[in-house]
């Protein structure tokens, strides 16, 4: 069965609509608010509301439109149902809700971290559980023992800052701007990041992140060599800090994976479109002969079709969600 499924993502900063069949992209669309946070440097919970508000209706349309499918033609409707901003969930999930409603179709709400572990799913045809999946995100960093399709182990977690969170803080330190991943990817390209090298923290906890020490590390390295006067180019900064962070990444990835056993390396996120990270990961699945998915950066960083195909593999199972059931900004993947 590979039901049409409507899907939509409102869980932070971006509108996202979506048609799947199946594992298949009908369509993918996306309103980005990037330039609206941008003047504030970091995501406004209240401004991002209204823009959802705004984009939703003509997005939807749209993502019709592209995939030249008809309202009729759809067999369930999908969307985020937490963790997130709760204002923002809630454009997104309570239109989905009336448009499964009016449509008397099914109506499936989506863990948005089990959305990024099924994005490569659109992708890797071939991609089954048992894996290890990386979420790695402005607000998450987790590492996951995926044994079956709904049955998640929580391996190890941020402490304090997620990945993506370090990447935007050190990023505004730098005078880099918002989102902080993309300018350090791009701030680095050109540096060597054994300039200065920055803690990696925790290596006594295998599968735990935390960040919070490195943004601290930065800044007082920073603060000490202007006063020095031997500042070292921004961009070797960049590739230093970038460095750090792919370091523990992949690291505490690889461990996992040699733990477990598993054969397959998966993952999500917004800071998986990281090229820096991207190519450690290939090198390292290539050394053990892993079947590495990491779906395209556009399918890392948020967007509807991993809520559509998530919503698709649930629907075929005869998962529906109740109508009464609400958002959780706190969902907790696997409960």
């Amino acid at each position: 069965m590979n039901p049409v499924i409507l899907g939509f993502e409102t869980s932070c900063d971006e509108t996202a609509v979506a048609v799947v069949r199946g594992t298949e992209i009908l369509s993918n669309v996306l309103s980005s608010q990037v330039e609206i946070h941008a003047r504030f440097g970091g995501v406004v919970p209240e401004v991002a509301a209204r823009a959802h508000v705004e984009a939703i209706r003509p997005l939807t349309h749209q993502a019709l439109q592209e995939a030249g499918v008809h309202p009729a033609d759809l067999d369930g409707v999908a969307a985020t149902s937490g963790p997130g901003l709760v204002g923002a969930l809630l454009v997104g999930h309570s239109f989905a809700k009336a448009t499964a409603w009016t449509r008397q179709l099914p109506f499936v709400g989506i863990d948005h971290m089990e959305g990024h572990l099924m994005a490569p799913r659109l992708q890797f045809p071939d991609f089954r559980p048992p894996a290890v999946g990386l979420l790695a995100s402005g607000g998450h960093s987790q590492l996951v023992h995926v044994t079956e399709w709904g049955e998640y182990e929580i391996l190890g977690q941020t402490i304090d800052d997620a990945a993506g969170e370090a990447f935007d803080k050190l990023a505004r330190v730098m005078g880099l701007g918002f989102p902080g991943g993309p300018a350090i990817d791009k701030m680095a390209e050109t540096g060597d990041p054994e300039t200065v090298r920055f803690p990696r923290a925790l290596p006594d906890r295998p599968y735990h992140f935390s960040f919070s020490g490195l943004k601290t590390s930065v800044i007082t390295f920073l603060d000490k060599a202007v006063a020095r006067g031997d500042l070292p180019s921004q961009a070797d900064v960049a590739a230093s800090v970038q460095e750090a962070i792919v370091d523990v990444l992949v690291d505490k990835t690889f461990r996992a994976v040699d733990d477990t056993g598993v054969g397959v390396v998966a993952g999500g996120g917004g800071v998986l479109a990281n090229s820096r990270l991207r190519h450690r990961f290939v090198e390292e699945a290539d050394k053990r002969d892993i079947m590495l998915c990491l779906p395209d950066p556009i399918l890392c960083t948020d967007n509807a079709a991993m809520i559509g195909v998530a919503g698709a593999h649930w629907l075929g199972r005869g998962r529906i969600t109740d109508w009464a059931e609400n958002v959780d900004p706190g969902r907790v993947l696997g409960i």
